[in-house]
Formats: structure tokens, sequence, C-alpha cells
């Protein structure tokens, strides 16, 4: 366990996973430009294509977190919700006041197949200065006042609830803590630092949510607030209300991780291997011209001058 820590703490293997991920989504990106040909012949199969190649880039990310980290998740929910994941299309709602809150978000939703949207209605992360100024500006509309979250911006989820009426089935509210009042940063991940993630998930059908935008904008402050609640709760026992449930790690992430890495490494390495042949030869071939016995002078050397 030590030696793997170490070896996760080296320079050169963070560089090469990091070549392994720009490379790759340059290469993803240009394979994404030239299917937009299939736009005006197939959509569907254009939107197929796409979702694979964002799958692609982004469940890299959650590798490093699944994978190279071992973060454990642990999900507070009921069976009737985790029944219904990977099978409606939703809107889920995290609170953003870590790093690594959308990388969570993400690992959850590929445990379950369904990597994809994520919606911050606080619009921006969680700090003590923005936590005083939403709260002014809650003071002065009236709104009760939140401990551990800010103020949501109710226009852009009311918007999104409106033009996705149809498709979208259900709001998936979701609210993050970690164990041990730990602060998890992106640089600790790539480190391989390990966290334990707590997720409290509740369930929304959307027509129990108004139409009207004002109605609307309340149930969102409501939600919140419930939000403050539960985050207080943790704080006072170290876990959130409701049974728990472990969903586990699939391989997918860590597989295709392994492809690129293999595609985009064998020919880097192949060609560092070379040019350390080809420089320990020179080496080698340097060093027997300058031998004494080869280069040396014959000054004084009788036997030398007889032959000459």
């Amino acid at each position: 366990m030590v030696l793997l820590a170490y070896l996760k703490s080296l320079f050169i293997l963070q560089l090469l996973m990091g070549f392994v991920f720009v490379v790759s989504g340059l290469i993803i990106n240009f394979i994404q430009l030239c299917t937009c040909i299939l736009w005006p012949i197939n959509k569907q199969l254009y939107r197929r294509i796409n979702c694979r190649l964002s799958y692609s880039l982004w469940s890299q990310l959650v590798m490093l977190l699944e994978w190279w980290s071992g973060t454990d998740c642990t999900l507070y929910t009921d069976q009737a919700t985790v029944d219904k994941f990977g099978k409606e299309h939703v809107i889920v709602i995290l609170n953003h006041n870590f790093e690594i809150d959308f990388l969570c978000g993400w690992t959850m939703c590929e445990r379950f197949g369904i990597l994809g949207f994520l919606l911050y209605c606080e619009g921006t992360r969680f700090t003590e200065t923005k936590h005083q100024i939403s709260m002014q500006v809650a003071e002065s509309k009236g709104l009760p006042k939140l401990k551990y979250h800010l103020l949501p911006r109710t226009k852009g989820f009311t918007t999104t609830l409106q033009c996705l009426k149809g498709t979208v089935t259900a709001v998936y509210d979701v609210t993050l803590n970690f164990k041990d009042n730990q602060t998890p940063t992106l640089l600790g991940i790539v480190n391989g630092k390990k966290y334990k993630a707590d997720m409290s998930v509740r369930r929304f059908p959307v027509e129990e949510i108004p139409d009207d935008e004002k109605e609307c904008a309340n149930w969102l402050h409501k939600l919140y607030q419930e939000k403050d609640a539960l985050q207080e709760t943790y704080n006072k026992e170290g876990k959130f209300p409701g049974p728990t449930i472990i969903p586990h790690r699939r391989l997918w992430t860590l597989l295709n991780f392994l492809f690129w890495a293999t595609l985009l490494l064998s020919p880097l390495i192949n060609f560092a291997c070379g040019v350390a042949v080809s420089a320990s030869i020179a080496i080698r071939r340097l060093i027997g011209v300058t031998e004494v016995k080869k280069t040396g002078s014959s000054y004084g050397n009788q036997e030398a001058k007889k032959q000459n």
C-alpha cells in the first residue's frame, strides 16, 4: 500500500495521465466535428455517436476518482428511488461546496449508466464571502436565510424545467458531504488521496412541481431550506437520515482509460526507448574512441619507434 501511494504521487505518472486526457480529448473533439455531416442526414445517429464520444472523455475523470483515488461514495435514499435510476430523464440539483462535487455527481450517474446532466442552482461555488453577500440579498427580499448554501437562482431552474417539460419526469435533489470534515481537492485526487463521500438523494416527480414561475421559484427556495436542514443534521450526526446504498464501480471507466493510454502512450514509450538505446550506443562508441590504449601517445615507447 505504501508503494502504491508512492507511485500515485510520482509527477511523471500524473503527467502521463494528463497527456492521455488532453490528447484523447483533442482526438474526440475532432471526431465530433467530423460527425457534423450526419446532422442533416440522421440526427438520432449523430446524437448517439456524440453521446458515446462524450462519455469516453468524461469517464476518464470518473476513473480518476473511482480507481486512481479509490474514493468511496455512499447513497442515502430509498430503494424505490434507486429502482428508477437510469430509467428516466431527470434534472439533478447538486450543492456546490467542494472542488470535486461535480465528480461525485458524475460518479453516481456513471454507476447507473446515466453519466450526463447536472444543475447548480447556486450558480457558483460556496465561499464565506459569497455567502455573506447572498444572505444580504435574502434579507432584502424577505427570504429565509441559509446557513450552508447560497441563495438559489430560480430563473435558470424555472426556465430549464419549462423547456424540458415532457422530456424530464423528475427532479433529483442531491446533498453532498464528506466524512470527518474532509475538504477534498482535485490535486488530492490526482495524488491518489482517498475520500469518503455521502450523498442524500430525494426524488420529486415533475407533476408535483408548480408550473407557475413564481410558485416554482418558491418551491426551489423551500427545497434549499430543506437542504440546509439536511446539512445541519449531517454536521451533528455524521450522516444523513435514511437507508444507505453503495453502488458498485463499473469497469467501463477503467477499460476506457486503459484503451486511450495504450493507444497514446505506446508510440511515446517506443520513441523514448529508441532515444535511450541510440544515446547508449553513441556514448559507448565515444568511450571506445577515447580509450587510452587506442589514442595514447607513443612518446618514449622505443618499441613503437622501431616499428616506425
